[in-house]
């Protein structure tokens, strides 16, 4: 049997007003989808447990199988796998956000997509100023940055993502907590130091959002997974632009693709990501696809990128993966965005996503289209969301 498993991050939502009420899924042009929930099966799942955060990291360890109430310890430890960063057993890291913080408030939670080269200095520079033998920086990808305190263990703060908290003010969201002035005096000496970076002068000067500040979440220790192959026998390759994926997948031992183009945003090479993704089949038993970009489009009050990224995962991703399939003699597909990413709300919410999924042994439920009221209307609702890679894999019955 050969598996693919599209991930479209963020596609779900609510009704959107510039869409007529509609959401995205509904707005957009999805030929492919819709076959696979009018031929297969659709449903809900319930990706983010109770007292969890509505965030991509708990909800795309539900959707690949693990129980984040046994494994999960943070996001940026997972981001910190990606980067090849080694962290001890008393040490803590911490997502490390550019930020634009402008009169108080969260004016932008990715300091206008800042470049790759642009952050690096600024991280770089960061790092010679305010690093030491407790506290480092770390260059990720775009806006998105790690920083590592040695010893912190013992820690217990509470942080805010940047994220869920657009246009507020930013004073009641600053770390909390045992620990927390230590993160607060960080925040407060990056906000001088960038306050006439030469990045943010320049970038001023062309009129976009200048990096302001960082921004610390996400925090935890170092991952305890098992592997991918140990709990399902499957060798799986996957495709992503993010790093918090790749350190899930390098965590439970998938192999990495990486594709020129992908950029974890609305510009990625959904095409790439396709026919790479199709090849990879000829060498493994599953495939994997992570697409930021409708994510990202829902976290900027985008509604038609939205519905184009959507389109585009439809057409170049999902589509050349059925058509690979179908040349097995046992297949299946599953389409499960993590969690909604509402555009009128600007973040995640724990909302149950609809999925579906087609394949060898799948009984059809008659759903005409992949959408959030259709997958309701089915009656399937997955609960724990964990459970769902064991029904992809070996159930799919009514």
């Amino acid at each position: 049997m050969k598996f693919a498993i599209v991930l479209p991050d963020g596609a779900a939502d609510e009704p959107i007003p510039q869409l007529d009420g509609k959401t995205a899924l509904e707005a957009a042009r999805i030929p492919n989808m819709d076959w696979i929930a009018a031929t297969g099966r659709s449903g809900l799942v319930q990706t983010i447990p109770d007292g969890f955060t509505p965030g991509s990291d708990v909800a795309t360890l539900s959707v690949i199988g693990y129980d984040v109430k046994t494994y999960y310890t943070g996001r940026a430890p997972l981001e910190a796998v990606a980067n090849r960063i080694s962290l001890g057993a008393d040490d803590m890291v911490f997502r490390c956000n550019l930020v634009t913080i402008i009169d108080g408030r969260m004016e932008d939670f990715s300091a206008g997509h800042i470049s790759q080269a642009e952050a690096t200095q600024i991280i770089n520079d960061l790092q010679a100023a305010l690093g030491n033998d407790r506290v480092s920086f770390h260059v990720g990808v775009g806006y998105r940055h790690l920083m590592v305190v040695k010893g912190s263990i013992s820690m217990k703060v509470n942080c805010q993502p940047p994220h869920d908290i657009p246009g507020e003010k930013v004073d009641g969201y600053l770390p909390s907590g045992r620990g927390s002035d230590e993160l607060r005096e960080l925040i407060a000496k990056s906000q001088e130091i960038l306050a006439n970076h030469e990045v943010n002068v320049v970038r001023r000067d062309l009129g976009e959002n200048p990096a302001t500040s960082i921004w610390l979440w996400g925090q935890g220790g170092r991952p305890r997974l098992p592997s991918f192959q140990e709990k399902y026998g499957l060798r799986v390759s996957a495709i992503t632009a993010v790093d918090l994926i790749r350190g899930i997948a390098l965590t439970i031992g998938w192999k990495l693709i990486q594709v020129p183009g992908a950029t974890g945003y609305i510009d990625t090479n959904y095409r790439g990501k396709g026919q790479a993704a199709a090849a990879a089949l000829n060498e493994v038993d599953m495939v994997v696809v992570h697409v930021e970009a409708p994510d990202e489009a829902g976290h900027n009050g985008d509604a038609a990128n939205k519905v184009k990224a959507i389109e585009e995962i439809d057409e170049h991703v999902v589509g050349p993966l059925l058509d690979k399939l179908k040349t097995f003699d046992r297949w299946r597909i599953l389409v499960a965005p993590d969690h909604p990413t509402p555009v009128v709300k600007k973040t995640h919410s724990a909302v149950p996503p609809p999925f579906c999924m087609v394949g060898t042994g799948v009984v059809s439920d008659r759903s005409e289209r992949f959408t959030e009221a259709e997958a309701e209307e089915s009656g399937l609702r997955i609960d724990p969301g964990y459970e769902l890679m064991e029904y992809f894999l070996k159930s799919g019955k009514a």
